[in-house]
């Protein structure tokens, strides 16, 4: 059975300064709004993993953030507006597409990315080592597997020492011991003061962050901890939790819609009518 208490996003009263903070975040396509009034925030130095089914938004979420998207609501990024020149410089995106210079290889690639940086560049070699392609670091990528293609842009971010980075999938088709080394890279940038939104829809890589973000159609349904969600769900798994979540909002959904007045909601705390933890304006 649910057990109250869904956690709850970052207060800024104990959070001031979020690296991001967003607030009734809502983006349409073709007139029909596709999320669904999202309110967060990731604190500096954090690792938060953003997880969903595919085609829930998680997509459309990151986008938002690093300034490809349109929308509506408050977004703040590093203090800014997304995508706008103060913060380009400083936030890194790895799509789950190819997005290198194939002409090149993968040292010239991190080379020429590291450039761009300046200061705030990593070490080439060791970038390399991170994401398992110290062996093929002097042939052309566009001779590589696609999945040794998408470790390259995953190293050309990662090269470039960004204070935001957003990661879509990017350990999707990756070996165990490069995920492991990845992750170990993850927990590495955030102690040294980086802020990581990783997305995956594999559940257990939430015991790898410190905080979770999960999301169903567009909503966010709970933000809280792998543990905290194993917890308050009294699930043996965490996709067991994940179920018990969405089941238990699809049972609040219908509360709501019988009483015709957001009835369902639970000390603002559980998961309300639209999918979004309530709660989450009350803690700002």
């Amino acid at each position: 059975m649910m057990k109250n208490g869904a956690g709850t996003p970052p207060d800024p009263a104990v959070d001031p300064d979020p690296a991001v903070d967003v607030r009734d975040l809502r983006v349409s396509r073709g007139g029909r709004e596709v999320l669904h009034g999202l309110s967060f925030a990731l604190p500096a130095g954090s690792v938060t993993g953003l997880l969903g089914p595919s085609g829930c938004g998680k997509t459309t979420l990151m986008r938002t953030l690093v300034g490809v998207q349109r929308y509506d609501g408050e977004v703040r990024v590093l203090g800014h507006e997304p995508g706008v020149p103060a913060v380009r410089g400083r936030v890194g995106y790895v799509t789950q597409g190819t997005a290198v210079y194939k002409d090149l290889t993968a040292r010239q690639n991190l080379r020429y990315f590291a450039s761009l940086a300046g200061p705030r560049a990593r070490d080439v070699d060791e970038v390399l080592a991170v994401v398992g392609l110290t062996d093929l670091a002097d042939r052309r990528v566009g001779t590589y597997s696609g999945g040794e293609a998408n470790r390259a842009s995953l190293a050309c971010a990662l090269v470039a020492g960004p204070e935001l980075l957003v990661l879509d999938e990017p350990t999707v088709g990756l070996d165990p011991l490069t995920r492991e080394d990845l992750w170990n890279a993850f927990q590495d940038l955030a102690a040294q003061g980086a802020t990581l939104l990783v997305s995956s829809h594999v559940m257990d890589e939430a015991f790898r962050c410190q905080s979770v973000l999960l999301m169903r159609d567009g909503s966010l349904l709970a933000a809280t901890t792998a543990p905290e969600l194993l917890d308050r769900t009294g699930a043996a798994t965490l996709d067991e939790a994940f179920l018990a979540v969405i089941r238990h909002g699809d049972d609040d959904g219908a509360d709501a819609s019988r009483s015709g007045d957001g009835a369902g909601r639970d000390d603002g705390d559980a998961v309300g009518r639209d999918g979004a933890l309530q709660g989450a304006e009350a803690a700002r």
